[in-house]
């Protein structure tokens, strides 16, 4: 048995969640419950990113002083717990008195190290990033992340973080092909060590024009930048500084992290070389996953284009929407959707695959068999333990509806609801082996759909044809 450490990226609280939320959690999820199926021991986390200036900014447009304001949007992300059927262990805000205490020693260990400084300087910086912002990433002075946002510019005295120390260290992290998927994502991190050198970045703010963040320990002036407080969650979940479960799953263990195409500077450079300062072990494996477009521009409030998960989750249920996420968005690149592609795919797949191929099994069984069909699952194929293994997650929903269309084949070819009325024994054997491999197709589909899985799996143990799957769209 293996210890398992996964964990998404935490979302800001400064809207609701989208898409790319929802897609991440999911596939978190899809891994965490095949890891569990194999017997590992699995701590999966996530929850929300809440200090920074847009935080503050969003409360104070409210009317509301950021505590009350965040509590709110936090409660939007924990009920996608229910909506997406998400099987974390910890859900981590941080607010949370352990997750600030836990900061401020991380920030000790890293000034015992000699990597935090204090100076002056002047830099140009976006609020929607909460990033640091050099000419080379701004396009004609605005970010390309942010349009609309102006980029402000920071003259102040602030802590830093020497992340140029750290430069070799991280290149030799990125030699393990293992560290990033799609490993092609560090070729940014690598040319800008490599030409350019990492420059050290700003870890604190003036309390008198920022005070929502964690307290700088020893200076009453500062408090840390979101960045730096938000990325120790990933430790702090685990209990970290005490030793017992962090030793556990992050020294011991297999450690996972999830996040979108914009994170790999924060999650495989800044994060890693934090790391290195506290001498904590760095992450072991990262995984990067695309945007999703809509048909052919990014989703914008503005545009009238944006796509609610929770919309999807009222349209096609819980496990479709899953379905829809796991199989039909890339894992590696940006992927471009439309209503009208959810409902082709729900409708061939869902409605009339899976679900029609259900009914047709337990029908067979549930009128032919005068007892319920023993199974053994076994363990995952290596081919589909492979594909999810290398967050493949539209390949392993390949090979589950490759099954589906073969055993659809066979029903067809060998007609068993006809042999039952000329040779009741060998339909009913046909019919025991098509309940059999449906069962151990079912299994397969625990992580992509739970729900849906054990419905398959309860008809199979009852010996009965389940009420529709999957309902038809209006």
């Amino acid at each position: 048995m293996a210890r398992v450490y996964l964990t998404t990226t935490l979302p800001y609280v400064n809207d609701k969640p989208h898409m790319g939320h929802a897609l991440e959690f999911v596939q978190a999820d899809a891994i965490a419950r095949s890891r569990r199926l194999m017997g590992d021991d699995v701590f999966f986390n996530t929850g929300t990113d809440e200090h920074g200036q847009k935080i503050a900014d969003k409360a104070l447009a409210a009317g509301k002083d950021p505590q009350t304001y965040t509590d709110e949007y936090a409660e939007t992300f924990k009920a996608l717990k229910e909506k997406l059927n998400l099987s974390y262990d910890a859900f981590i805000r941080t607010t949370d008195p352990a997750h600030k205490a836990a900061a401020q020693e991380f920030w000790k260990r890293c000034a015992a190290k000699g990597d935090i400084y204090k100076k002056k300087y002047a830099t140009k910086y976006c609020v929607g990033c909460e990033l640091e912002k050099t000419d080379s990433e701004l396009d004609h002075g605005v970010c390309p992340i942010h349009p609309n946002m102006e980029v402000q510019v920071v003259d102040e005295e602030n802590y830093f973080f020497r992340f140029s120390k750290y430069g070799d260290a991280l290149l030799a992290l990125y030699k393990s092909e293992s560290f990033l998927t799609p490993h092609f994502r560090l070729n940014e991190m690598v040319s800008l060590i490599e030409k350019e050198g990492l420059q050290d970045f700003s870890i604190s703010r003036l309390k008198s024009k920022m005070s929502w963040g964690v307290p700088v320990p020893g200076d009453d002036e500062h408090v840390m930048y979101v960045w730096f407080d938000a990325l120790i969650n990933y430790i702090s979940t685990l209990g970290w500084p005490d030793e017992a479960k962090f030793s556990e799953f992050w020294r011991e263990g297999e450690t996972i992290q999830f996040a979108g195409k914009d994170q790999v500077r924060q999650q495989a450079a800044m994060w890693q070389a934090m790391l290195l300062s506290a001498d904590l072990p760095p992450t072991k494996h990262i995984f990067i996953h695309g945007f999703i477009f809509v048909d052919g521009q990014k989703m914008s409030k503005s545009l009238g284009n944006v796509i609610d998960p929770l919309d999807m989750v009222a349209k096609y249920g819980t496990d479709a929407t899953r379905y829809l996420l796991l199989r039909h968005i890339n894992p590696f690149e940006d992927s471009d959707v439309t209503w009208a592609k959810f409902d082709e795919w729900y409708t061939a797949n869902l409605a009339n695959g899976l679900g029609n191929l259900t009914a047709r099994v337990m029908k067979l069984a549930q009128d032919n068999l005068t007892q319920p069909v023993l199974f053994d699952a076994g363990a995952f194929s290596k081919e589909y333990s492979d594909a999810l293994g290398g967050f493949e997650f539209n390949k392993a929903a390949d090979i589950v509806w490759a099954k589906i269309q073969a055993l659809d084949q066979r029903i067809n070819a060998e007609e068993p609801f006809k042999l039952v009325k000329s040779d009741l024994e060998a339909g009913r054997r046909v019919t025991a082996e098509l309940v059999h491999e449906l069962a151990v197709l079912s299994y397969m589909v625990i992580p992509l759909m739970p729900a849906t899985a054990e419905k398959i799996l309860t008809a199979v143990r009852t010996n009965k044809k389940p009420d529709n799957l999957f309902n038809r769209l209006a």
